[in-house]
């Protein structure tokens, strides 16, 4: 294990928290809950203290971004923070022309398409991560036994949005790129799994407890599509934190059918989003690996009674799991009411 000796990890704050106990595959005090995107959205107080602060300017300010990180786990007593970030944010750290259009999502300045282009994408530098590992202590201190999630987006989701400049429903550039030209393919994930993994490994080193790799847009692919292309780049990506010996995570939206092959990249716990009831994600993660997941964010606006049997359903089936944290099946909805989803908590600490 490479992290220093103070790390929260090693220095006896977080290694026996529920969470952590959980993704190893242990016995916790008590069932672990935390949420996808409950960092901001939401939360009064996040968009008061974002108020006039463009998005990735404030993932990039070390105190707001510490202190967005902190408001879920003070208000909900959820049992992990999940560091706030964007997936595009290694494009800035790196001095790609990058912003967050409100209404659109993250849009580029220059689409990446050529095998030029790649060569002259510029490295992501230890200098430039310095904001991401100020906001990492400044929340550790605070947490103090709760653990924090270390957030990356996964290289195909981070290629996905270079080749296309922008969101897309279908992903048809970076799909036809993969086939058409896989040595610019090849090039551009190296590229993008060594941005996310440095990106990861500066928040683990700085002292986050777990890590999580976000696959947003791998559910376009097919199963072989995905072993090929995208599969080795992940484990490359992951492959920059795991001689920490933190336990690592790896989550995508609409991914049933990748379940098996998102497991094989090398973690200890899979993501699982609604799409999929949660005993047959389970069978096809198997009985060695921890599972996350998988209630359904449509319901946190259902009548309580709806919603309550359905995350009793949910956190249920989990059980059978090898471990299993409790999480929503994708990120918590902007409309959210905050004291429903303390509510949820509070129902999921006493089962």
């Amino acid at each position: 294990m490479t992290l220093p000796k103070n790390h929260p990890l090693l220095d006896g704050r977080t290694a026996d928290s529920a969470l952590i106990q959980s993704l190893r595959g242990g016995t916790p005090s008590h069932q672990p809950v935390w949420f996808m995107r409950q960092a901001g959205r939401s939360l009064p107080e996040y968009l008061k203290l974002r108020e006039g602060v463009s998005m990735l300017d404030s993932c990039l300010d070390p105190a707001m971004a510490s202190e967005i990180t902190l408001q879920p786990v003070r208000r909900h007593k959820v049992d992990a923070g999940i560091f706030f970030s964007d997936i595009v944010i290694p494009l800035r750290l790196a001095g790609i022309g990058v912003d967050i259009v409100p209404g659109v999502g993250p849009v580029l300045d220059t689409p990446i398409r050529t095998a030029e282009q790649v060569a002259a994408l510029p490295e992501v530098t230890e200098q430039s991560l310095a904001p991401i590992r100020e906001a990492v202590a400044l929340t550790i201190e605070q947490l103090g036994s709760t653990p924090l999630i270390g957030f990356a987006g996964a290289p195909f989701t981070v290629a996905a949005y270079m080749v296309e400049g922008r969101p897309s429903r279908d992903h048809l550039g970076p799909r036809t790129l993969m086939h058409a030209q896989p040595e610019v393919w090849d090039g551009l994930m190296r590229w993008a799994a060594k941005a996310s993994g440095v990106f990861l490994r500066a928040q683990v080193e700085a002292g986050a407890s777990a890590a999580q790799l976000f696959d947003s847009w791998a559910g376009s692919l097919s199963l072989p599509d995905y072993e090929k292309y995208v599969a080795p780049y992940s484990k490359l990506a992951l492959d920059m934190v795991r001689d920490t010996g933190v336990p690592l995570v790896h989550f995508g939206t609409g991914t049933g059918e990748l379940l098996g092959a998102m497991r094989d990249v090398g973690v200890d716990a899979v993501g699982v989003d609604y799409r999929i009831p949660l005993p047959t994600a389970i069978e096809r993660i198997g009985p060695k690996h921890a599972v996350q997941g998988n209630i359904d964010p449509a319901l946190l606006t259902a009548p309580w009674e709806v919603l309550e049997a359905h995350v009793r359903e949910v956190v249920a089936a989990g059980q059978q799991a090898h471990g299993y944290v409790a999480n929503l099946g994708h990120g918590v909805p902007p409309s959210t009411d905050p004291t429903v989803l303390t509510r949820v908590v509070e129902l999921i600490h006493s089962l």
